[in-house]
């Protein structure tokens, strides 16, 4: 079979099960969906790495969370730049986006690699296989939300659960245990200044350190909403003129 004829199998199995499965249930199975679909944006996971890092600091975590993200900007990130595929909402006129506007290409889900990778990560560190399993059940849910919603098409969550399993071992065996390395350097030498596994007390000590974590939240928050906030922004705009 040649090369080009998969490719087109391929196409007509995505553009199929896309039209089927666009709005299936209705409203409120919509809106669980959209729910669940929350979980595998990147900004829940600045929030944690940033929680484990000032907040409640601990190192193990940190370096899992923090690393398998890395990874998914290593590898998703330019490769929805180069393939830059276009979302099914764009390419076929049926499909209705159910939800707001996203603007990166289709493929792969990064929604998909978040749940899949931190999934496994948490299970991982939980030394918890039944955690794992709960873990995947749920990246199932949140790969079809994406389809559901409009937003991928079937091959695009494959890639990305596939992309992963990929994140999750290089994490563990690479990328987690050189940051860790990193933040011990830095334990050495402001070894006065570090609390672990508590609610850090420079929060209310230390009113800088409260700004700055402040700030960082809420630089994340905005980075996290951006298009959302664009378009509140542009909605008010239109009511005014």
């Amino acid at each position: 079979m040649k090369i080009s004829d998969l490719i087109d199998k391929i196409v007509n199995w995505d553009n199929r099960l896309i039209l089927k499965y666009n709005g299936f249930g209705g409203k409120v199975i919509t809106n669980l969906l959209k729910g669940a679909s929350f979980f595998g944006r990147e900004t829940t996971w600045l929030i944690l790495s940033f929680f484990f890092l000032f907040i409640w600091y601990d190192p193990i975590y940190f370096s899992y969370i923090s690393g398998a993200f890395i990874i998914g900007v290593i590898f998703i990130a330019p490769t929805k730049k180069i393939i830059n595929r276009e979302r099914p909402f764009e390419k076929l006129k049926e499909v209705k986006l159910l939800e707001n506007k996203p603007t990166s290409g289709s493929f792969p889900s990064w929604h998909v690699y978040n749940v899949t990778v931190q999934g496994l990560i948490f299970g991982f560190l939980l030394n918890s296989l039944m955690f794992m399993l709960l873990s995947l059940i749920f990246t199932f849910i949140v790969s079809f939300s994406r389809i559901q919603l409009g937003a991928h098409f079937p091959s695009d969550v494959i890639f990305g659960f596939l992309i992963g399993i990929i994140g999750f071992f290089s994490t563990i065996f690479f990328l987690a245990p050189m940051i860790k390395n990193i933040l011990s350097f830095f334990e050495l030498n402001f070894s006065s200044m570090i609390f672990y596994h508590k609610i850090n007390p420079l929060l209310a000590q230390n009113i800088f350190y409260l700004f700055f974590c402040i700030t960082l939240f809420c630089l994340i928050l905005i980075i996290g909403f951006q298009k959302r906030i664009a378009m509140l922004l542009k909605k008010s705009r239109s009511r005014q003129t």
